[in-house]
Parts: C-alpha cells; structure tokens; sequence
C-alpha cells in the first residue's frame, strides 16, 4: 500500500488539504456521470440494461431488474446461521440507537399570543438505499440504510445493487433486504441506478429519497439529482483519520488502518501522532499489508492538540482516538462522521455491530453533515393558525411595503377588516 509522510504545517487546514489531494476529486467524472443520467433519463429499462452490461456483468445479459418476492425469502431462509445471527444482532442494536434519534413527538406547537403555529414531522413516501457491489457484498450497509428508513415510518423502501458478471446480486445481499423489510430490490447498480431512482424506468419507480454509500460515479450521480431528489449527502470513497499518542497499541492501529483499507482505490487512512518512533513502527506495518489500492499517510503532529486542529480541519468520516492523551480529547470533537475512543473501539465495530451507522459523510463533509438517520427520511414544515391577525398585520406591512410588496401587506391587512367587531 502506497504510505505517504507528513508534517502538520503551522496550518492544518492546509496538511488536510494536501491529504485530500492524495486520492481522486469526485469531479473527475462529473462530465461521464451526467451522460449516463441524461441517457437513462430518455432511454429507461434499455438505457439501464445497458449500462448494467457494460460496467456490471462484462456483456452477459442480467437478470429481470426487480428481484422476485421468492427469491428474497429463499436467500433469507438460505443464510448460514452465524451470518443471520450476526445480521440479526446488527438489526437489533442499531435499531436501538436509531430509536433514539427519531424526533421526539411528530407534532409540537408554540403558541404565540392567540396564534399557534404547529411544528410536524412526517415520513417521505419512498426511499432507496444503494448497496454498493463490485469487489466484493455489504449486506451491512442493508441494514444500515433499511432500518432507519423503516423506523422514520417509510412506506416503500426500495434497494438498489449492481448485479456480478453472472448477472445476479449474492444472495446474502437478498438475504439480508429480506430480513430488513425491504420493499424491492433491484439488480441495478452505478450511475445508472441512480439515475433510474430519481427519474423512473418503465420498471424502477422514482423515489423522494436516495442514501447510502458508493463510488465516485455513484456519489456523483447523487450530487447531480439532488434538488429532483432529497440525498444523505456524499457518502463516497471511505476514510479514517487516528490520532494516536506513543501509549497506543500501534500493532492493534495497524490493524484498523489496514481493514479500512480494504475498502480499496480511493480510501484514504490516516495515522496523526507526536511520537516518530510510534509512526515508524506503523509504517513498517502497513508496508506489509495486502495492495489494495487504498492510500495511507503518516503525519508528524507537534502535540495531541495539533493533531486534533488537523482532524478538525480533515473532518473524517471515521476518527479514531488511541492513548490517553488522544481519548482526553474526545469530547472537543466537532468534525466527524463517527469517533471512536480507546484502544477496544475499532473502526470494524461501526461498521458492522456496535450500533452506531456506517454510513457517513465523506470527503469532509462531516463539518457539516451527519450519519445517516431516520431524520433522513422525514419532512418538516409547519402549520400556520392566526387567531389574531391585527397586531401581526400591523407589523408586517410595513416591512413588505419597504420590499416593495404592496400587495403582500394588503393581503395582511384585508384581515383586520375582515376581523373588526366593529
């Protein structure tokens, strides 16, 4: 695996820059992502097929689109038992830490003199969850995208994921859609899935909602539907950052980092410390893991707190914290998808068991966007009562009148009229 060295400037939004460049920019294939959406968009089930021929099964005809109601029990009743445990213990504990993410009430009002205004929050009709194939199944990212959905109220929860060469998802994918609840699934996966979820084929019905991770073509064709429909946000090419202090294990570290690698080209994994010697021996390590294409740096802090600066300024999707003088800095995080503190938390838990989502924002997006969630897939909009137009018209009109509004203000002020007792 390629390991780069680096030192934390007096800056560290300029060293977490400079680790972005490392791997691709999503805009390298803005331009071929928007011919595959444009196509599908006119052409429909063929223009899908044949992109599924194309980049999915090497020419060999796929099967139907939307995956049978039998074929998704048979793979459920087929799941070796120590997968479905597994499955089942993943449904179970994020569904607990989903739970508590839901709005408290769907409907609150605040009350304003005799005028009400009502806050509610309502389910969209329909979502996707795209399950990423390709190297190799995420059966967890199933349950990662399914059950919040399921839980915000949802009604029709589809999933998306592109079939192997010989035309088929694994079944343990299927298995999994069906232990979820998902709704359908469909044998379809890239640009042209998207594409098929936010605009409609003859057989993908259009959705409200798309999440769920992928590579750059999949993240790009969501950055370009968004607006027709609601996204998670880029979810693309995964990363972890770790600040590390010379007390961690860093054969255990090697390990995380090495496992996230194997997400493969474009994930990038990052080990910050203030100890030389400790990323020495990780660099010795890491240069003994599998190729698989994923880019590693080691960067030189001067201390625990300019390593944090530069997590901050990095916003991983995964941060990790290991050794004393790095967990005491857990509670000042405010630039991640998801932290893991102490040298029992690996990244491994997250994304598979420990309860928290593994789907996250990427490419730094986690300054300002958060792990998937019911309130993904939910609305809010507000219910206006006015019991008592007269003050409310008596201070507004003249702000519309100084927009230029006139008639906004007398549309506000009729109610006065029509309100006088006298």
């Amino acid at each position: 695996m390629r390991c780069e060295r680096l030192t934390v400037s007096e800056d560290p939004a300029e060293t977490a820059a400079a680790l972005r460049g490392l791997i691709p920019a999503p805009e390298s294939v803005r331009d071929r992502v928007a011919e595959i959406i444009a196509s599908v968009r006119l052409g429909g089930d063929e223009s899908v097929r044949h992109y599924t021929r194309q980049f999915d099964t090497d020419g060999a005809e796929p099967g139907p689109m939307l995956v049978g109601e039998g074929e998704l029990d048979a793979a459920a009743a087929a799941l070796a038992p120590d997968i479905r445990r597994a499955l089942e213990r993943s449904i179970e504990n994020l569904e607990a830490v989903m739970v508590a993410s839901r709005p408290a009430a769907p409907a609150h009002s605040v009350d304003l003199g005799r005028n009400r205004i009502v806050v509610r929050s309502v389910p969209v009709a329909r979502a996707a969850v795209y399950v990423p194939g390709g190297r190799a199944p995420y059966p967890s990212t199933v349950v990662m995208g399914v059950v919040p959905a399921r839980l915000a109220g949802v009604e029709h929860i589809a999933v998306c994921s592109p079939p192997g060469k010989d035309g088929e998802i694994d079944p343990v994918i299927l298995g999994a859609c069906r232990l979820t609840g998902a709704s359908a699934v469909y044998r379809v996966g890239g640009a042209q899935a998207i594409a098929a979820l936010a605009y409609g084929t003859e057989t993908i019905q259009p959705v409200d909602v798309i999440v769920g991770p992928g590579n750059l073509y999949v993240q790009e064709a969501k950055r370009q539907v968004f607006g027709q429909v609601g996204i998670d946000g880029f979810a693309g090419p995964s990363d972890l950052l770790a600040v590390a202090t010379a007390d961690a294990d860093s054969d255990t570290l090697a390990l995380d980092l090495l496992a996230q690698a194997e997400h493969g080209p474009g994930t990038l994994v990052v080990a910050a410390s203030d100890s030389s010697p400790f990323l020495d021996v990780l660099e010795q390590s890491l240069g003994q893991g599998t190729d698989t294409g994923a880019v590693a740096a080691l960067v030189r802090a001067r201390d625990p707190e300019q390593a944090l600066a530069l997590a901050e300024a990095f916003a991983p999707e995964h941060l990790q914290l290991m050794g004393a003088g790095a967990e005491a800095l857990a509670d000042r995080v405010t630039s991640a998808g998801c932290v893991f503190v102490g040298g029992n938390a690996g990244t491994a838990f997250g994304d598979y068991i420990a309860g928290s989502n593994h789907i996250l924002p990427t490419n730094g997006a986690a300054r300002f966007a958060s792990a998937l969630s019911p309130e993904h897939f939910m609305r809010r909009f507000t219910e206006v009562r006015i019991a008592d137009p007269a003050e409310l018209a008596a201070s507004a009109a003249p702000l519309a009148r100084a927009e230029g509004f006139d008639l906004h203000a007398t549309s506000m002020e009729a109610r006065i009229r029509d309100n006088d007792p006298r």
